[in-house]
């Protein structure tokens, strides 16, 4: 029995990207062969809870670092999944030198800006974890010239509870909508895809999503009198699945990402996508999937491109669906139990050596 830990949390409402990656990969692991430790604070995923060998830290108002920092002291894991940047995985990383813990740690970088210098803890995992997986080939590359070690490529699966291909997907898809998803942050660049609605008033621009730029974009559309833009706030996995399969055009302008989830779900629905090339998405094929471009100029461009060529969306639409198939969860958790496995090798090997 392989013991798992993961800083992350169970609770089903909870729909930050690492929470959902682990929890499908959590669902799926063989519980008689893997047990795991995650956190939680409220209403557990029922896929979770009904999970034999599965225990769930109480997360709490206050204390938690210690409090947990002491169960993996006590009870130590075999395998630390997933670390993020907190107090609590810079403790445990202290300590797992320290005492030459048994624990193998099993890193997955799913996220940008490697390079910067304001990310040492993130930099220090890299170096010090058994196996590293990057969530997109660009990814992994990067965690390579960081100096991780036998580095992979594990891609996050899409859930087709919700991420699905509409009946009328495809050749027979109708309709005049572009859709955005994501959070109203400076760098997700929301306010362009209200400037897009502007120059094409006959078309539906819905944006999904909440956060600090919301205003400046609501204030933009009402200054711009865009009557064809409607805010849909915070949508659940249902209602995005949704959304996407009624749109034509999925519109993600953001210019800093590591591997947006959001591509994938919307291939899966059968919807064309333009993104920028800069992060270099594999739920993206350029040109068959949909557009990758590398500027503001580029992405205006592309859109006017999908929206006056219906024949080009539906191809790009077939094709989507099609590529979309190549992610799916269960084989990503094949891919995490091989990985674990191999992780408690190589730190077994590890402390042999600094034995000897």
């Amino acid at each position: 029995m392989i013991t798992i830990f993961t800083p992350s949390f169970a609770d089903d409402d909870n729909t930050n990207a690492q929470n959902l990656t682990v929890k499908e990969v959590v669902a799926r692991l063989d519980p008689a062969r893997f047990r795991v430790v995650m956190l939680g604070s409220g209403g557990l995923d029922p896929r979770i809870a009904a999970r034999p060998n599965t225990r769930i830290l109480v997360w709490r108002n206050r204390g938690n670092t210690v409090r947990i920092l002491w169960h993996l002291l006590t009870h130590t894991p075999d395998v630390y999944f997933f670390p993020r940047e907190g107090p609590l995985d810079a403790a445990f990383l202290a300590a797992r030198r320290r005492f030459s813990l048994k624990t193998a740690l099993v890193a997955y970088v799913v996220s940008g800006g490697l390079e910067s210098d304001d990310r040492p803890l993130l930099r220090r995992m890299i170096q010090e974890s058994d196996v590293v997986a990057g969530n997109s080939r660009r990814m992994t590359e990067t965690v390579e010239k960081l100096g991780g070690k036998d580095v992979q490529t594990v891609y996050d699966g899409i859930d087709r509870r919700y991420y699905y291909p509409g009946s009328d997907t495809g050749n027979t898809q109708t309709g005049n909508r572009v859709l955005f998803a994501g959070s109203f942050r400076r760098y997700k660049r929301a306010d362009l895809v209200v400037r897009e609605a502007a120059r094409f008033p006959q078309w539906e621009f819905r944006l999904a999503g909440i956060g600090e730029e919301e205003c400046a974009c609501r204030k933009l559309a009402h200054d711009s009198d865009c009557k064809n833009v409607q805010f849909l706030g915070h949508l659940n996995a249902a209602q995005l699945g949704e959304e996407m399969r009624q749109a034509q055009i999925f519109f993600f302008p953001s210019e800093i990402e590591g591997h947006p989830q959001v591509l994938g779900q919307a291939a899966a629905c059968g919807v064309s996508c333009i993104a920028r090339s800069s992060y270099d998405p594999d739920y993206v094929v350029h040109g068959v999937t949909g557009l990758l471009v590398d500027s503001d100029t580029e992405l205006s461009g592309a859109l006017a491109q999908l929206i006056s060529d219906s024949k080009l969306r539906s191809r790009m639409s077939a094709a989507a669906i099609k590529h979309a198939a190549k992610f799916e969860w269960d084989g990503v958790a094949g891919q995490w139990a091989e990985i674990m496995e191999k992780a408690i090798v190589h730190r077994e090997n590890h402390r042999r050596k600094r034995v000897s």
